[in-house]
């Protein structure tokens, strides 16, 4: 009888917001995990807490910083035992401020996570897995990734390449006839850690920012859609922040 692989889901910045929601809409799907984040504590947590309720699946933490780039590749090195159904680039931050004040030692780590970590785990699970049959690579971009945010213009630029790359993928799998899909998530105020670490400050308060914002379990739900779904975005729209699944949605 064929062996029956272990059907894994590694999401980096698992240990708090879309991440750690995401964590557990997968483990609800009955997949095993691997949850990668700086805080070890967090996550270590969080796998007790999945265990509790779901005893039987396997789950695997890694600590680490991901905006050193040479830890993107020991964590892809370190998970070549696992079969990795989807990989989910979820790790990233925000900046709130202008150009000309940006501190630019956060702005340089900021590209190296949100661009060059996610770059280069992108390219890595691809190599291996663009004609296993279900496997799947999800982006977290930003609605910031398909428009201009004021005081955001970096952070922005770092999602608009996220989007633009995940996008390009996906047309390139599908043109060459690869069994990968590349999709990318674009959410817009989501309520998470996000609005302190942009804004340096521990008393960020969504609701004296945003009219309307989506709830990290909320996103997580809009994730699996896109999981489950054939469509390659799903972002949303900011008149009413509904969610919309499309096809590409950058020229070609």
């Amino acid at each position: 009888m064929p062996v029956t692989l272990k059907q894994y889901v590694c999401i980096t910045g698992a240990s708090s917001g879309i991440g750690l929601e995401a964590a557990k809409a997968f483990a609800g799907l009955g997949f095993h995990l691997i949850l990668v984040a700086r805080r070890q504590k967090q996550l270590e947590e969080l796998r007790k807490e999945l265990l509790q309720q779901y005893p039987d699946l396997d789950i695997l933490v890694k600590s680490l910083d991901l905006s050193i780039p040479d830890n993107a590749y020991q964590l892809y090195n370190s998970l070549k035992g696992f079969h990795i159904t989807v990989w989910i680039n979820n790790a990233g931050f925000g900046n709130y401020d202008s150009v000309a004040h940006q501190n630019l030692e956060k702005t340089s780590a900021m590209i190296h996570l949100n661009i060059e970590a996610l770059t280069i785990l992108s390219s890595l699970y691809v190599r291996d897995y663009q004609d296993i049959d279900s496997s799947q690579l999800i982006n977290i971009s930003s609605r910031g990734g398909y428009m201009l945010v004021d005081n955001a213009v970096t952070y922005c630029a770092t999602k608009f390449y996220v989007s633009a790359f995940t996008e390009g993928l996906a047309l390139e799998m599908k043109n060459n006839r690869h069994s990968l899909q590349a999709k990318v998530l674009a959410p817009a105020a989501t309520q998470t850690e996000f609005g302190k670490v942009a804004s340096d400050s521990s008393s960020y308060n969504y609701d004296d920012h945003f009219k309307q914002y989506h709830s990290a379990k909320e996103m997580a739900d809009f994730l699996i859609q896109l999981y489950k779904s054939d469509k390659t975005v799903e972002l949303v729209d900011v008149k009413d922040f509904s969610f919309h699944l499309s096809q590409q949605l950058f020229n070609y």
